[in-house]
């Protein structure tokens, strides 16, 4: 005995439903990290690179190509200073 075509319409509206959630899921990284493909599996020097990056160019995946620093990127470090207790 066969399977009834009406069956397969739920089963391709869900199959419909998971595509347009991965399309629209992956168009939104996409757009939101500067048309670029979206990072993955980061470890700390990515994130160090992408906060001097953010301070070079105010963008998250900004790049730049000047030999020298803009003015005023000597005083933005991220490192912060400790106070000596002694």
């Amino acid at each position: 005995m066969g399977v009834p075509f009406e069956a397969f319409l739920p089963y391709g509206i869900i199959v419909g439903m998971y595509i347009v959630t991965g399309v629209g899921l992956t168009a939104t990284k996409y757009y939101s990290n500067e048309h670029k493909k979206a990072r993955w599996n980061r470890d700390v020097w990515d994130k160090v690179v992408m906060d001097r990056d953010l301070r070079l160019t105010g963008s998250w995946r900004g790049q730049s190509t000047n030999a020298e620093a803009p003015a005023g990127f000597e005083y933005s470090n991220p490192w912060k200073l400790e106070k000596r207790t002694h």
